[in-house]
């Protein structure tokens, strides 16, 4: 059902300001649809494939002397990354002054740090192009708080302003730091909600003038070519004192008028939510399938993966995944093991034990990892994010392990990945094979940047050219995974998976084309032994035939219906297509070579 623009207004401002609203409202829409052109040709709706997969890279991820990053960004990709990814999330590229670009200064400009948004459109020119719409908080530097604390009448009520003690102990706090941060301004000293720090100010959503620039923003995002609007931190948005003031229902009302404008003036493009919470509150921004956002990032992921090949144990990760869903077939998950943040341990809760989310988090720390805390209701402290690299969260480096082993660990993770219903998103140094930054996180203090080098492209390709090399194991490898992945339609986000339960040392599930005919059996070995299996065949092929190792040279017969066995090495992984006899001439062109695993 389309989503009620005009009522979701009514629910959030009350009767007489929506409707002035929704007059202000149309009128922006017609303003951006005379503008828009880009997209006119997409198609509207979840019109998503086995080919989509993004990369989530900052603006200046690799540098180059004399060049703006953003172009050196946009050929580095274009040079490497045409045939095995389709599209890019660019981290926020804006004038900020803190949390490596989280703390915008102003929504409507390039960081001239980076480049100019002619560089921004060259990329979404190239790849379908994500942004970030970081609408809970801006920079306590930015144009806009200043004429706050100046008590410009346009800006009077912009901020979250608190009067007076009230009893605040309800709010969910992300990060063990102060609510609530003291600015002078010229009607005195001012209390304002700074959920994430000190520099983050947060918007007033209660104000309808503060929705209107966030539209104006979201849809100048649009004019500037963005198929994906990731919505930061959005679980936070509305505050109510008296509540805990994270997932509240006008949260999902500011979603709903989001995505009915966007319906109008731009129907290909997608909201995705990004919300680190426990998985049933993750969810619920899907809404009822078709009012809120398309995508939603898959944050149980990241630890239950992790989880699995630290363990040797699957069982909870396939007990997860079995019942993993979307409410419609216009909804699919956005699928990461690693970003510019940390590994969330909040989604966990609740699908693992407190001990083994404690035994992640001894882990972490003993593989060179640090860990952020976040302040509880009663006072306490507790585990909120591990800050690691995916690689080493997976391997001690000092352990002495042969690279070769832990590279099958990390590429069995990505695998994993990889074969899930949804879209997959793969963090720049993750494809890259990069290892900790140790000397950023303890020069700078932030805990987060272990995970966030930046990179010369010169030294980048000179190392990718090296066979020998770490990024070179790792990313020759990935990129035939994604190459496999985008020619086979039974990894379309819209078509079913089966979790299968055969054994807790594995992973494994079957992905079915739109047609029912292609199907393909993923197994993953989560252990650093051998695996010997024998599956039932029944209902994956109903006739004798092959299966034909997709990322892999071997193919393995069978006789019909019975068992399939199988034997996997450490951390191997399989992609099995069923090719009954009468259809048994292996295509070459897609076997793609052999993928270590």
């Amino acid at each position: 059902m389309k989503p009620s623009l005009i009522e979701n207004l009514r629910a959030l401002y009350g009767d007489p300001a929506a409707e002035a609203l929704i007059r202000r409202v149309g009128n922006l829409k017609d303003h951006y649809q005379k503008l828009h052109t880009q997209g006119s040709n997409k198609q509207p709706g979840l019109s998503l494939s086995e080919s989509d997969a993004l990369l989530i890279t900052y603006g200046d991820q690799v540098r180059q002397n004399g060049e703006a990053p953003l172009r050196t960004l946009e050929n580095f990709c274009r040079q490497h990354l045409c045939e095995t990814l389709n599209g890019v999330h660019l981290l926020p590229h804006f004038p900020f002054t803190s949390d490596d670009g989280f703390s915008v200064t102003d929504y409507f400009a390039v960081n001239p740090e980076l480049g100019t948004w002619e560089d921004v459109e060259r990329l979404a020119g190239t790849f379908d192009l994500m942004l970030d719409a970081v609408f809970n908080h801006m920079s306590a530097g930015g144009g806009w708080f200043q004429k706050f604390l100046a008590d410009d009448p346009d800006l009077r009520d912009f901020f979250v302003s608190v009067e007076g003690n009230p009893d605040l102990s309800k709010v969910v706090r992300p990060r063990a730091l102060p609510l609530l941060t003291e600015f002078e301004s010229v009607t005195g000293l001012r209390k304002i909600w700074t959920t994430f720090s000190a520099d983050q100010v947060d918007l007033n959503a209660k104000n309808p003038e503060v929705l209107l620039a966030l539209l104006n923003a979201l849809l100048f995002y649009v004019s500037k070519g963005a198929r994906y609007i990731r919505l930061d931190a959005i679980a936070y948005l509305w505050k109510t004192i008296g509540t805990n003031c994270i997932h509240l229902p006008e949260t999902h009302r500011v979603i709903q008028v989001f995505r009915a404008v966007l319906l109008d003036v731009a129907p290909h493009v997608m909201l995705v939510t990004e919300t680190n919470v426990p998985h049933a509150d993750n969810i619920s921004y899907f809404g009822d399938g078709q009012n809120e956002a398309q995508l939603v990032y898959n944050f149980p992921l990241p630890p239950m993966v992790l989880h699995a090949l630290l363990r040797g144990d699957g069982r909870h990760l396939t007990r997860w995944a079995h019942d993993l869903k979307a409410p419609s077939d216009q909804t699919t998950f956005f699928n990461f093991l690693a970003s510019h943040d940390g590994i969330g341990l909040n989604p966990a809760r609740g699908l693992l034990p407190d001990s083994e989310i404690a035994y992640m988090v001894d882990r972490c720390q003993a593989h060179g990892g640090r860990i952020s805390y976040k302040n509880n209701a009663n006072g306490t402290c507790s585990p909120y994010e591990m800050n690691i690299v995916f690689f080493d969260a997976l391997n001690d480096c000092a352990a002495g392990e042969e690279l070769e082993l832990q590279v099958d660990r990390f590429l069995v993770s990505q695998a994993i990945m990889l074969v899930l219903r949804g879209v997959p998103g793969i963090y720049f140094h993750s494809l890259f094979g990069s290892r900790n930054d140790f000397e950023a996180a303890a020069s700078s203090g932030i805990h987060r940047r272990i995970n966030r080098r930046k990179l010369e492209k010169a030294e980048l390709e000179r190392e990718l050219a090296d066979p020998g090399s770490l990024r070179s194991r790792v990313f020759g490898p990935f990129c035939k995974m994604l190459k496999v992945r985008r020619n086979h339609a039974a990894f379309s986000p819209g078509v079913r998976q089966s979790v299968l339960d055969l054994d807790s040392r594995v992973f494994a599930l079957v992905r079915s084309s739109p047609d029912g005919d292609g199907r393909i059996l993923c197994v993953n070995n989560v252990t650093c032994g051998s695996v010997s299996l024998s599956i039932d065949s029944d209902g994956v092929m109903d006739s004798g035939g092959t299966w034909k190792n997709l990322v892999g040279k071997e193919s393995l017969h069978f006789a019909g219906k019975g068992s399939l066995s199988l034997t996997l090495r450490p951390y191997e992984f399989c992609w099995l297509k069923a090719e009954p006899e009468e259809s048994m001439q292996i295509n070459e062109q897609t076997a793609h070579g052999s993928v270590a695993g």
